[in-house]
């Protein structure tokens, strides 16, 4: 839920490409800090991290159109993508360690999220 106020006010005062750098520098923190974190709990991506999720979220809404329930279907299917974690998300979780690997699976759910809201819009709009 900390991307959509992190989101909102990154995007009031950046444009669209400063705020995929702002996203992309986000990215870079965390996987330092998930890589960090994850060293000193012993488990390479801990449910207690979510700093991956929010910025993954972030990205997401960088493309997801405007509306309140356009924000909503986009927030659930990136929590399925992430929790069902279809190919090849689920092999970057297995394979894939450190804050890299903690951050990725993530940026690939939003992925899928952007591609299914792209196509759900295109349908609907």
């Amino acid at each position: 839920m900390l991307a959509f106020p992190l989101h909102a006010l990154l995007d009031h005062w950046l444009t669209e490409p400063q705020l995929l750098l702002a996203i992309t520098l986000l990215f870079s923190l965390g996987v330092w800090a998930c890589g960090r974190t994850g060293d000193t709990l012993g488990v390479s991506d801990h449910g207690g991290m979510n700093w991956d999720e929010v910025v993954a979220f972030m990205l997401v809404l960088v493309f997801t159109p405007a509306g309140f329930g356009w924000q909503v279907f986009a927030f659930c299917a990136f929590r399925f993508f992430d929790i069902v974690k279809p190919p090849p998300i689920r092999r970057v979780d297995r394979n894939v360690k450190g804050g890299f690997g903690a951050m990725l699976d993530d940026v690939l759910a939003a992925c899928y999220t952007v591609l299914l809201v792209a196509v759900v819009a295109r349908v609907v709009g």
